[in-house]
C-alpha cells in the first residue's frame, strides 16, 4: 500500500480530515498513553498552523502539526507527532519527520525548528539534526526535553 502525504493549512482542512486528526491524537495521547489533559489546545485552527497527514487508503496512519514562527515567538514548532497503531514498525516515523521538515523549510525557509520531545525519543530526533536545549521536564507525567534544529 502506498502512503499519500498531505500537508494543509488549517483553513483548507475538511471537517472529515480534522475529525480523523483529532480522533487519532486522542486515541494515542489521551487513551493509549493514559494522559488526561486538554489535547485540544486552541492552536489547531490558529495563525498559519499546518497539518501534515499520511493517509493509507482512507485511514490516517501518521500526523504532525506545524505551528508558525510568528505565533510561536520565532521558531517553527513541530508537535503532536503521532503514528497510528496500524502504521507502527514500518519506518513511518522517520518518513513523517522528513516530510515535516521539508514542509517547514518550504513554508518558512531558514527558520529554526523547535519541538518538545518525549525524553526516550531524543535519539530519534537527533538523527534528524535536532539538538537538546534546556533541561528535561515532566509534562503530563511523561519526561520531555526541548530540542531545536537550526
Amino acid at each position: 500500500m502506498s502512503i499519500d502525504w498531505v500537508c494543509k493549512h488549517h483553513t483548507d482542512l475538511g471537517k472529515e480530515q480534522l475529525y480523523q486528526v483529532l480522533r487519532l491524537r486522542s486515541e494515542v495521547f489521551v487513551v493509549e498513553q493514559k494522559c488526561a489533559y486538554q489535547e485540544l489546545d486552541g492552536q489547531d485552527l490558529d495563525g498559519d498552523t499546518c497539518h501534515l497527514m499520511a493517509w493509507e487508503d482512507d485511514s490516517l496512519v501518521a500526523y504532525l502539526r506545524l505551528l508558525d514562527p510568528v505565533s510561536q515567538g520565532g521558531d517553527v514548532v513541530i508537535g503532536r507527532v503521532v503514528i497510528a497503531i496500524e502504521g507502527r514498525g514500518r519506518g513511518l516515523g522517520h518518513e513523517l519527520l522528513v516530510e515535516g521538515l521539508k514542509h517547514a523549510e518550504s513554508q518558512w525557509p531558514g527558520v529554526p525548528i523547535y519541538l518538545s520531545a518525549q525524553a526516550h525519543l531524543q535519539g530519534y530526533y537527533a538523527k534528524h539534526g535536532f539538538l537538546v536545549v534546556g533541561e528535561a521536564y515532566l509534562e503530563d507525567g511523561i519526561p520531555h526535553i526541548g530540542m531545536r534544529k537550526a
